[in-house]
């Protein structure tokens, strides 16, 4: 099922929102949700050029301070000879030349910090590692995360996520010092074994393109989530490896995944967290 289609499926109007922190559990947020052609606006750069190379881009906005007010597209057309060649450009240059209301979040800019996810044309990806395509004739549809409630705009509300990432202890737990007092090593066997597990950055994309997750996030960890758990597991300077698959073995933080493979397809850093989630069944079905 395209990550497009998902969110016509679980398409919510904006509800009730007021002015309290993003984490807060005392007020309702718009769910993301694909907004009918209906309901868009225009915004074109001021000034254009002769021989502009003009491209559309349908940016998903909602503003909290308009709790009635329903989800809408916005749209912007701006020259791409004046703009950069990733999604992030042509956002921050929609943001500092036609529309400072425009909100999302960016940090590093290198694929590195994950702060830029959001759903481009039908795929959950990196804004600044998407590339704008050229075709001028086609125009590119912005979303946020689907099926996360949403701050603004594109700004996703993450706290479930970051609370899950928490709850599997995502650090070195040992019950015995390293011998010689320094610190705890590692063969380069070892250490190989947390290759395409380490590089996560968290920016949730797969999670929040796997079918298994938009049902059931209050209770199932998600494929970033297990990915990182597994980084742990297979860590052999850990001691707690027993404790960390106990706290798996139930039917609902590891066993909801159903192999659909989305996560895998999504990632923007070209890791396999199907393949975790696998090891980790593999692991406590031979322990």
């Amino acid at each position: 099922m395209s990550t497009t289609r998902a969110l016509a499926r679980l398409s919510r109007s904006a509800t009730a929102a007021s002015r309290a922190p993003v984490s807060s559990t005392l007020f309702k947020r718009g769910m993301a949700s694909v907004v009918p052609e209906s309901q868009t606006s225009n915004v074109a750069e001021p000034k254009l050029d002769k021989d502009a190379k003009i491209k559309k881009f349908h940016i998903y906005r909602w503003n909290p301070d308009e709790p009635t007010a329903k989800p809408r597209m916005q749209t912007y057309s701006i020259d791409l000879n004046k703009t950069g060649p990733m999604m992030l450009d042509a956002l921050i240059r929609i943001k500092n030349e036609v529309d400072p209301t425009l909100t999302f979040r960016r940090s590093c800019r290198e694929g590195i910090c994950g702060s830029c996810a959001m759903n481009i044309d039908g795929v959950n990806t990196l804004a600044c590692l998407c590339r704008i395509p050229t075709d001028t004739a086609k125009e590119s549809r912005i979303y946020p995360l689907p099926h996360t409630y949403v701050v603004k705009d594109l700004v996703p509300d993450l706290t479930q996520f970051y609370k899950q990432y928490r709850s599997i202890k995502p650090y070195l737990q040992r019950d015995t010092p390293p011998p010689d007092g320094r610190e705890n090593r590692q063969s380069k066997e070892e250490r190989k074994k947390l290759d395409g597990l380490y590089e996560c950055i968290l920016c949730a994309c797969c999670s929040t393109s796997c079918p298994s997750y938009w049902w059931n996030s209050e209770e199932y960890l998600g494929p970033a989530i297990l990915m990182q758990s597994y980084r742990w597991i297979a860590d052999s300077r850990d001691q707690k490896k027993a404790e960390r698959q106990d706290q798996l073995n139930n039917s609902m933080s590891l066993y909801r995944c159903h192999t659909i493979l989305n996560c895998s397809r999504t990632c923007p850093k070209g890791l396999n967290p199907a393949l975790a989630i696998a090891e980790i069944k593999k692991s406590m079905a031979f322990t």
